[in-house]
Parts: C-alpha cells; structure tokens; sequence
C-alpha cells in the first residue's frame, strides 16, 4: 500500500477507534455507576429492583431496573453492543495496519525471536484466541469465588505479557497484552453478556419467567470489563512511551498497572456506590503505592562508568547513516516512512543537539530505537552515542 494512502488508512482507523471506544467506556462507567447508584427503598413498580433519580442536559430522568426482567417485553428495546464490537474491530484493524503490514518494523525483534512476518501474526492472532479461551475457562470454572477468580486473571495476564517479550519486540509485545485484554472484554460482550440479554428476552416472549443467572452471568462479565479499562487504556497508549514497552521487567510495569488502575476503578465504583470511606479507603493508599512503584521501576537506572571509546563528530554521522537515516531523515528510504517520523531527523550534529533528549531517551536508555532493532545496533554504538551526547548536547 502507498505510505500516504497507509497513513491516512492509519489515521481513520484510530479516530474511529477512539470514538467507538469513547462510547463504549461512557456506557461502561454510565450503567456501573448507575447500579451502584440505585435507591432501593423508594416505592417502586412490582418487580423493580431499584430506582434513580437523574438530571443532565436540562432535563430529568427517572430510571428502573428490574430484578430480573419485566412482566413483557416493551416494544423499543435499545441494546448497548455496537460499541464494543467497533472498538475491537477498528483496533484489530490498526493492528493490522501498523503491525501486521510492517512486522519488521514494530513487531519483531531479532534479537528476541527471529521471526518471518507470517510467523509473528500466525503467534498474535492465535494468542489473542487463546487467551480468551483460558479466562472464560477461569470464569466457568470458579464461578462467583470472586477474589480467586480476580487472582487467576491477574495471573493470567501476567503470564501472557511474560510469553509476549518472548516473542515480540518491546512494543509489539505491551501492545499485545492491551489487545489480549481489550479483546477479552469485546467478546465478553459478543459471547456472554448479549446472549444471555437475548435468552431472556426469548423467554420473555415465549410468556416464560426468564432466568436470573442469565443476567447474574451477563453482570459478572460486565464488572470485568470495567475494572479492566483503566489499565487496557494505558496500555493501548504504552507504545508512545518506551520506557514501559522497552522495560526489561515489563511484566512487573503490567502488574503495577493492573493493580493501580483496577483499584481507582474500583475507589470510583464504591463512591458511586455511596459506601461509607471505611470501607473503601484503603484502595486509595494502595494505588497510590502501586502507582509510585511504577514510576520508581521505569526510572532510567544510574549506568557504570563507559568503557565505549569516545567518538567524533564524523563517527556520530556515520552511526546515524547506518542506523537513524533510514527513517530520520528528510527523504526516508525505509519502506514505511515517506517523511520522518515526528519531523525528527538526525542528519547532522545540529540535529543531535536539538534532539537530544529523545535520542537520549528512546536510542541509549530505553533501546526502543532503531525500530526492532533492523540495522542491528549494538550496545557499544548505543553507549558512544549517548557518551557524545553527553559530552556535546548541551
């Protein structure tokens, strides 16, 4: 494909994926919040779990929800699905786009698998169907042992983003664990949670008592999904800060992130909830730890004193042409660029010293940079680098 008609194939794709996506999460937060928010002690209609009182928009809204379900089935019905199938399929799309089509590029890593392109989305597409086949084997299996269940995909996560940095290049592999998350919760709704609604309203309109666990089942799932956006969100958006994709221990970046998004999502819940702080409080402190030992686990580690020989100006020129050029340049030769990437090009010792925090950061710190390492860049030639950067950039 044209790089210009790609990038604007890429664009699209992701605007889309964030709109959908947007709407998805509103309706998530919206109906969790408003379950948790239910006054039970009004007087309500035969069969009404709970009531609520609403206003927005200039207007006032007064909503049931029933135990089960109604007597009969009304005759508008509007079901909240479409969001979430979009969203997976526009991601998978820019999987497509950005991974799939340039493997070489953003998947693979040499260094860590060596790997045809074929290989490497063979392994992804299967992964992302095989976790969801073992979370929704965990979740049949125990049932409402909600904290052992909680534990179980915890672990389950961790375990694929272990596999993944096996596999992938630093950033192929934090994406995939957002797209094996984001994908459990899309089929949630697709697999779980819309055909139980359905099974109930075919009861319904067989004149049949619908049955509650179809509803217990489809809220459990719901929960999931709810606890698990805040870290999918980061991790979707982890690949534009390569000091968590490019972590040697990024397992331990996703636990924290696991552990720090979860419990704010649940701290929002119990205030929806109007639980007493008693109760609910410690989530606060948790996070708040959990979060400061992600931030203390990315921080660049103080480096020994350099054994790479000094380089010059000309010898810095010349790393740059064998392994920044082909994209960071004015006119890229790497196939998937037509101009540079950021408009950050590395063509001159000028251009070292404007950029050199980012070069700094994403080439000797973080080894995100060259893409999945093509060119083959060394340890030593990063650290010559980084010794003229140091010695220059100022």
């Amino acid at each position: 494909m044209d790089v210009f008609l790609g990038e604007w194939v890429n664009l699209l794709l992701r605007w889309a994926h964030m709109i959908v996506g947007i709407g998805w999460i509103g309706t998530s937060f919206y109906f969790v919040a408003l379950d948790y928010s239910l006054n039970q002690q009004e007087r309500k209609s035969k069969g009404v779990f709970g009531t609520a009182w609403q206003v927005h928009g200039g207007g006032f809204y007064h909503v049931e929800k029933f135990t089960v379900a109604p007597p009969h089935l009304p005759p508008h019905l509007h079901w909240f699905k479409w969001e979430a199938y979009l969203t997976w399929v526009t991601g998978f799309g820019l999987m497509v786009v950005q991974y799939y089509l340039h493997a070489n590029a953003y998947l693979i890593d040499p260094a860590v698998l060596p790997l045809a392109p074929w290989q490497a989305i063979a392994i992804s597409v299967a992964s992302l169907l095989a976790g969801w086949l073992v979370y929704d084997g965990l979740c049949r299996a125990l049932g409402e042992r909600t904290v052992l269940l909680a534990a179980c995909v915890f672990v389950l996560i961790l375990v694929a983003s272990v596999l993944y940095t096996k596999v992938f290049s630093g950033r192929g592999a934090f994406l995939h664990v957002g797209s094996l998350v984001g994908t459990i919760m899309a089929v949630n709704v697709f697999a779980i949670i819309i055909p139980n609604q359905k099974k109930m309203v075919a009861q319904l309109l067989r004149g049949e008592e619908p049955e509650a666990r179809y509803g217990k089942i489809g809220k459990q799932r719901s929960l999931h999904n709810n606890y698990l956006t805040l870290p999918v969100l980061l991790m979707m958006v982890s690949p534009h800060y390569p000091f968590l994709s490019a972590h040697p221990q990024s397992w331990l970046v996703v636990a924290l992130i696991l552990v720090t998004g979860g419990l704010f999502r649940h701290l929002l819940n119990r205030i929806d909830a109007g639980d007493d702080w008693s109760k609910y409080g410690w989530a606060a402190p948790v996070a708040l730890f959990a979060l400061i030992c992600a931030i203390y686990v990315t921080a660049p580690a103080s480096r020994p004193a350099s054994t790479a020989a000094a380089i010059g100006d000309a010898e810095l020129l010349a790393l740059s042409a064998k392994h920044c050029t082909m994209c960071h340049a004015r006119k890229p030769t790497h196939e998937s660029f037509q101009e540079a990437p950021k408009n950050v090009t590395l063509e001159s010792v000028q251009d070292f010293r404007r950029y050199a925090p980012l070069v700094m950061a994403q080439t000797v710190q973080n080894k995100a940079m060259p893409l999945g390492n093509q060119t083959g860049m060394t340890d030593e030639e990063r650290e010559q680098i980084g010794q003229w950067l140091r010695a220059n950039a100022r």
